[in-house]
């Protein structure tokens, strides 16, 4: 990135934090932390970053499960004043790889962060498609329905 670039998302008040990890399990714990410090640093009440680390870690595990052999898990915090949009994303495993919307953890999710969608891209000329998940999580949210 820029040093004009930099500056811009500096003076709006955004800030990007990218982490790759092999898509494995045993790594997610180390997306969890970096989720919560991000939260903590963004002073979001102890609440919200328990929700927001819960969210992450039960979105990557989805992915994992989805992903292919030797395939990255890439997540991208973007970190602004009342909110962090996360996007989540691995390789899948199979063209026709998706992800369940009619699960227990994708209530898990939805119930997690305030806002939750899938991103599926087909893969092109025989490479394997993209399969992702992107939260957002306030803040604060006040109240919530569970």
């Amino acid at each position: 990135m820029s040093d004009a670039a930099d500056l811009d998302s500096a003076l709006a008040g955004v800030s990007t934090v990218e982490v790759r990890t092999s898509a494995s399990a045993a790594l997610i714990p180390t997306i969890r932390a970096v989720a919560s410090d991000l939260a903590a640093r963004a002073d979001f009440d102890l609440d919200s970053i328990s929700d927001l680390r819960m969210a992450v870690d039960e979105a990557c595990a989805t992915l994992v499960d989805a992903a292919a052999p030797a395939s990255m898990l890439r997540c991208v915090f973007q970190v602004r004043p009342e909110h962090i949009e996360v996007h989540a994303e691995v390789q899948a495993d199979k063209p026709d790889t998706t992800v369940s919307t009619d699960t227990f953890g994708w209530r898990v999710l939805q119930t997690l962060a305030d806002k939750v969608e899938v991103h599926h891209v087909p893969g092109d000329s025989g490479e394997r498609p993209m399969l992702g998940i992107r939260l957002d999580k306030r803040a604060s949210t006040g109240g919530r329905d569970l």
